[in-house]
């Protein structure tokens, strides 16, 4: 009998590209299996008018899909890594994590070539609270201008909302062939990611062997052990949408770099720091480098969130 694999998913452009991309694989390693999509409608899809920070952050976009998960719906969802919270719910788990994209994030301006490039009072599309932090660290100038939906919206509101540039993730638009859009790629010393940013996350019921080896050829060790050790960090921290926390690891042979951001949404002040160990205790580093990061001050910010009425 054919292996059967329902697929939960948002309804984004974006979302359904990641979802067919998973489809293709999986059928592509196990010809004959039945793969079907299943879209589901998250609270973050409804809610476009509001800053994420005010309405519940990263898990507005995964809820449903994993209460889908959890009652039978759906076998297997798909999600960016970037928008699941530091915790999973009791019985799911991450059963893959494929390459990583791009992690950068990229401008795309009217006119100008490069971040430098921007005009004075230049208004800044996102309502990334760690791009707007790190964005105003550098031009405190700046005016940042909210901007939610999904990315053709996004880039649709560079004109009608009389921007001139917003920012982005270089994944989604390289996912969707619109690379000819950016006009400049930020380097992580500039803009560092988002915990996640560029991976996916399969994830699945802990107690269905049968999806974790239907899935099983996706996995990429080096993907899996940076994004541990970003996930530990950001977990530590307990921060989610509502706070400036950046965490970015890269991996080389048995090594691993990871460098954790905090910052105040006004971009300073910011803490910014780096540590290098072992990917085999990748998510040791990650708890270790939120530890020297509270010691340097991360804790001040988070507190004094905290008491601005922005729960961290």
């Amino acid at each position: 009998m054919a292996a059967r694999l329902r697929i939960g998913t948002r309804g984004s452009q974006l979302a359904l590209w990641q979802a067919n991309w998973v489809k293709t694989a999986v059928e592509g390693h196990h010809p004959g299996a039945r793969v079907e999509l299943v879209t589901i409608k998250t609270q973050g899809d409804r809610i476009l008018d509001v800053p994420l920070a005010q309405v519940g952050g990263k898990g507005l976009f995964v809820k449903e899909i994993e209460e889908a998960l959890l009652d039978g719906r759906v076998d297997l969802a798909v999600h960016s890594l970037k928008d699941m919270p530091a915790g999973l719910p009791p019985g799911l788990h991450i059963a893959a994590v494929p390459r990583r994209e791009d992690p950068r994030d990229v401008l795309i301006a009217r006119t100008a070539k490069r971040f430098d490039d921007l005009p004075p009072a230049a208004r800044i599309g996102t309502s990334s609270l760690r791009r707007a932090a790190q964005i105003l660290h550098a031009r405190p100038d700046m005016t940042i201008v909210p901007l939610r939906g999904n990315l053709d919206t996004r880039l649709r509101k560079l004109a009608s909302e009389a921007l001139d540039a917003i920012v982005l993730a270089a994944a989604g638009i390289h996912r969707l062939g619109w690379a000819g859009r950016i006009s400049a790629y930020l380097e992580p010393d500039f803009m560092l990611p988002a915990v996640g940013q560029g991976a996916l996350c399969l994830e699945a019921r802990r107690d269905d062997p049968a999806v974790a080896a239907l899935i099983a050829p996706l996995e990429h060790p080096a993907t899996r052990q940076a994004v541990a050790a970003e996930r530990a960090f950001l977990q530590r921290l307990e921060g989610g949408c509502q706070v400036p926390i950046a965490g970015y690891a890269t991996v080389a042979g048995d090594r691993l770099v990871l460098t954790g951001l905090v910052a105040d949404p006004s971009g300073a002040p910011l803490h910014r720091q780096s540590l290098e160990g072992a990917t085999a205790a990748a998510e040791a580093l990650g708890l270790q480098l939120a530890e020297a990061l509270l010691a340097r001050g991360a804790g001040i910010i988070l507190n004094q969130l905290q008491r601005r009425g922005q729960p961290s």
